[in-house]
């Protein structure tokens, strides 16, 4: 049921959150923007916001990155602030060591001129577990935009509407909604289409649990075990939701071209061999190479 759009506030919370520098922002959004879900997010050139369930109500928050990190939100309790700060330090990793991480990353030739570019690099975590396996599950073999077109017409039918922060919102649905009425919105293969109701079966009544902290290998063992989900999703969804900071998806097509372009091996096999120096910090690597291979030529 939406909530009372007439309805005052109930909390309105503005903070400045602690970041170690060097911090890529503009990385941070430039990954968020092309995956954003209409009516759940939105990105502008300094800013990311956007709905979500936490354990007392709904809740929207939006961080400010133009000059370190200010979180402006609204909630419907106050026991809920914690909380929300915490979601939001693992969703732009602003616990990450960068100093440590771009030392490290730097020592390798082929990626010292990828950490002198972009120091600082942040791999994003995930707002909700649930929701984040959904998304992996959806991207799956898909561009980025495809797979936005199609989260963006799951929210849009199935997301319950919320006015928080002077404006209509949607929250993302819930593994319950999906599992009851996904069916009626999904489009794809009908194997894969079965596989996220089935995942999001599992998540609703308990089968399959999904939490951030999970033990990265426990959590990986058990998304392989279920039907439809593989090692790129469920170390997609390690590296993510776990906060894993030692992943690499030689599966990934687009890491491979950033691999490519690098002088990095970019076969499946190859790229695994080679990024076993990285460790333990395979996800910034994965991080630098996703960007890698996303910027102009020359």
């Amino acid at each position: 049921m939406a909530t009372d759009p007439h309805r005052a506030p109930d909390l309105r919370i503005s903070m400045a959150l602690p970041v170690r520098f060097p911090f890529d922002a503009p990385g941070l959004l430039s990954w968020f923007a092309p995956r954003a879900v209409a009516g759940v997010e939105r990105v502008t050139s300094s800013a990311f916001e956007r709905t979500l369930r936490l354990a007392h109500g709904p809740a929207w928050f939006r961080v400010d990155l133009a000059d370190g990190v200010r979180l402006t939100a609204e909630l419907t309790d106050p026991r809920d602030r914690a909380a929300l700060a915490c979601r939001v330090r693992r969703l732009l990793d602003l616990d990450a060591d960068p100093l440590a991480i771009d030392a490290a990353l730097a020592a390798h030739p082929e990626l010292a001129p990828l950490v002198a570019r972009t120091p600082g690099i942040r791999v994003p975590g995930a707002s909700d577990p649930h929701e984040m396996l959904v998304r992996a599950m959806v991207g799956q073999q898909i561009s980025v935009a495809a797979a936005r077109t199609h989260l963006t017409r799951l929210a849009d039918a199935l997301g319950e509407r919320i006015h928080l922060a002077g404006e209509e919102r949607i929250l993302f649905p819930t593994a319950v909604q999906i599992a009851e009425r996904g069916g009626e919105v999904l489009r794809g293969p009908a194997r894969r289409v079965a596989a996220i109701l089935a995942a999001a079966t599992a998540l609703a009544d308990g089968t399959l649990a999904l939490r951030e902290d999970d033990d990265p290998e426990d959590q990986r063992r058990a998304l392989l075990a279920r039907p439809g989900i593989g090692p790129w999703t469920a170390d997609y969804v390690r590296m993510r939701v776990a906060k894993d900071p030692d992943v690499i998806l030689p599966g990934d097509l687009v890491l491979r071209a950033g691999a490519r372009r690098a002088g990095v091996p970019a076969d499946p096999a190859g790229l695994r061999a080679w990024a076993e120096r990285l460790a333990p910090w395979r996800s910034h690597a994965s991080a630098h190479l996703w960007a890698h291979a996303l910027e102009p030529e020359g």
